[in-house]
């Protein structure tokens, strides 16, 4: 007589039990999500429409109908966009060289790229405004070589926004497509070259096509965390590049119009949603993110 035939339990009748379990175990993060995510959003949405008294959709037809507020939009969707662009010329690479190099090197590599996540935001950001600033690193290294008379203007500006969310945001570009690229099969490009393809032709006709799931999934990664990011953008950019992110902070906590920057925020909230939206048609979180085989 088997264990559970003795002790009176059948094997369906406990596992019905520990599927009737599953709603208890996943009800206190339900309830986390419900109290800490799900009631601020429907918070902010509400004062959207209902601050000051009886606003209505007034908050958001004041934002569109102002230039700046306009100016401010289309700065945060290009710098996300620009940014999503070097996160990828930079992590495509890198994230081949980790696939093909051995695996000590691999391992140096990842080590780099997980790195950043052990150390504070805050203190990355400083640093880069130690390197940038007119007597920082990098302006004085230029002035001892002589290839400089007068600093370059390079805190405060686009240019120091963009290195600085380049930097912070590019493990988020070669991870997903680290894990892509791992689970291509190398006899592909193999068998590419074997037919008489060169490896030029090989990568961009065999490799490129299969990982393009990690290409869109770092890409909406990226993208999205950008368009509300706000410490580096603050203590880098200058007054005429504040993003999204920063100029709700500025609404809210300067000029206390919570109707103005909660509008602000349901705008942001879309356009991140609609980036989600666009990404489940267009990728398979399984392919992207490493649950099933690629190819």
């Amino acid at each position: 007589m088997s264990g559970s035939a003795a002790s009176g339990h059948h094997p369906g009748a406990l596992a019905r039990v520990r599927a009737d379990r599953w709603p208890v175990l996943v009800l206190p993060v339900v309830l986390f999500l419900i109290v800490f995510y799900v009631l601020p959003l429907v918070t902010i949405g509400a004062r959207s429409v209902t601050e000051p008294p009886g606003a209505g959709a007034s908050n958001f037809l004041d934002f569109f109908n102002n230039a700046t507020f306009m100016r401010v939009l289309v700065t945060t969707l290009r710098t996300a966009a620009t940014v999503t662009a070097l996160t990828f010329l930079i992590g495509y690479p890198y994230a081949y060289l980790m696939v093909i190099a051995p695996r000590p090197i691999a391992h140096l590599l990842m080590l780099a790229v997980l790195l950043p996540f052990w150390s504070s935001l805050l203190v990355r950001t400083y640093a880069w405004t130690v390197l940038l600033r007119d007597t920082g690193v990098i302006n004085s290294t230029l002035k001892e070589m002589g290839v400089i008379s007068t600093p370059l203007d390079i805190i405060r500006t686009p240019v120091a926004v963009h290195i600085g969310l380049t930097h912070v945001l590019l493990p988020f570009m070669v991870l997903p497509l680290y894990v892509v690229m791992q689970r291509i099969d190398p006899d592909y490009g193999l068998a590419a070259r074997n037919l008489g393809a060169s490896a030029f032709r090989s990568f961009v006709r065999v490799f490129l096509p299969l990982s393009l799931a990690g290409v869109l999934a770092g890409s909406l990664l990226v993208f999205v965390l950008t368009l509300g990011y706000f410490i580096t953008p603050s203590l880098l950019g200058g007054p005429r590049d504040q993003l999204l992110g920063q100029l709700i902070v500025s609404e809210v906590s300067r000029q206390l119009d919570w109707g103005m920057g909660s509008a602000m925020a349901v705008i942001l909230a879309t356009l991140t949603l609609l980036g989600l939206a666009v990404a489940t048609v267009m990728i398979r979180v399984p392919d992207a993110f490493g649950a099933e085989a690629a190819g």
